[in-house]
Order: structure tokens, then sequence, then C-alpha cells
């Protein structure tokens, strides 16, 4: 069974920073593409940022420079660095992991970012 489970989310004030872990259990990590995805209250799930197995990252316009997305196939987990963070960020955020076609999902965690 895969299991993808976030931690590292909760209250950060304006300007501060957190690191999201996603550990993935139940399939080999290291063939996976990663993400980060979010939604924030009354909006569509976005991506925030993508890692492929081979290690190539793609970040949203809205947080590159801020963000950094890595993984480490040792641990089987993706880690989302986030920095300078505003209110706009505030969202709960969802591991994605991508395999042959099949998609799986954290169950999300949230994050919060008072001005």
């Amino acid at each position: 069974q895969v299991q993808l489970v976030e931690s590292g989310g909760g209250l950060v004030q304006f300007g501060g920073s957190l690191r999201l872990s996603c550990a993935v259990s139940g399939i080999t990590f290291s063939f996976l593409n990663m993400g980060w995805y979010r939604q924030a209250p009354g909006k569509e799930r976005e991506l925030v940022a993508g890692v492929s197995s081979s290690g190539n990252t793609n970040y949203a316009d809205s947080v590159k420079g801020r963000f950094t997305i890595s993984r480490d196939n040792a641990k089987n987990t993706v880690y989302l660095e986030m920095n300078s963070l505003k209110p706009e960020d505030t969202a709960v955020y969802y591991c994605n992991a991508i395999f042959i076609g099949l998609t799986y999902w954290g169950q999300g965690i949230p994050v919060t970012v008072s001005s």
C-alpha cells in the first residue's frame, strides 16, 4: 500500500520559514516524480513545485526564488523549503507522487501565514 505522509506545517508569521516533509512508503521512491500542491480556501488546487525522478525541478511563478523542492532517495522523502512566506501562501499543502500514470496523494497539511 502506497502512503504519503506530510509533516512540518503550521502557523508562521509573515516573512518566516517552514520546511515541509513528505515520507513515502510502499513503492520504490527513486522511480517517482514528486510534487507539492496547495489549495487555498475557495480556490483550485495548484502545483507549487515538482522534482522528477532524475532531479529536475520546476516551480510556480509565485514561489520562484522563495521555495526550494528537494528529495532524498535514501530517506524516501521529498521536502519543500519555504522562505519569505506571505499570507497568500496560506493553504493546505499536498504531497503528490506519479509513477507510470498512477497518481498518489498525501492527506494534506495546513500552512497558515499571519500578516
